[in-house]
């Protein structure tokens, strides 16, 4: 197992660009992401393209909104009351937690604004980079087969497996 197929844990040092220059996200100077390929553990643009790649391979990959976050969806937006989030939480641009649809199915939201009263909070349930191509710079660390375990779980533990 030379290069990276379903099943391997893979650990990368990533740089993610926006269109505009600005960084979004980087591994490099810290812990290397250490993720399982093949079970949706990465967006599906970045994990197609690590396909095949080996060790010590260094490479660009632009994945478009459609295979990153998703195109923007101008519906997903509504304003709530203050009241309708704890009291205890420091509510900030940016901040993503989960709420509920009717089927008890959890959904992704975050917090678009809060206005300057904080009486209101506009959440939306486009990821913060949707709509966005995403340019990875990626360097493939090294690699390995998962453990039975990793598998039954679909993703990796430890350092480094925090998720984006």
């Amino acid at each position: 197992m030379s290069t990276i197929v379903k099943n391997s844990v893979v650990s990368i040092h990533y740089k993610l660009t926006l269109d505009d220059g600005s960084i979004a996200d980087s591994s490099f100077g810290g812990d290397a992401l250490v993720y399982l390929h093949g079970h949706g553990n990465l967006v599906p643009g970045l994990e197609r393209q690590l396909a095949g790649k080996k060790p010590g391979e260094k490479f660009e990959a632009a994945v478009p909104p459609a295979e990153g976050y998703g195109e923007y969806d101008p519906q997903g937006e509504q304003t709530l009351p203050r009241t309708a989030f704890p009291p205890d939480v420091d509510i900030q641009p940016g901040m993503g937690f989960h709420s509920e649809d009717d089927k008890g199915n959890p959904i992704p939201l975050w917090v678009k604004a809060v206005d300057a009263q904080k009486k209101q909070v506009t959440i939306t349930t486009n990821h913060p980079l949707a709509g966005q191509r995403l340019n990875f710079s990626i360097e493939v660390v090294s690699m390995r087969a998962a453990t039975k375990e990793e598998l039954s779980h679909g993703h990796v533990h430890g350092p480094g497996g925090h998720h984006h």
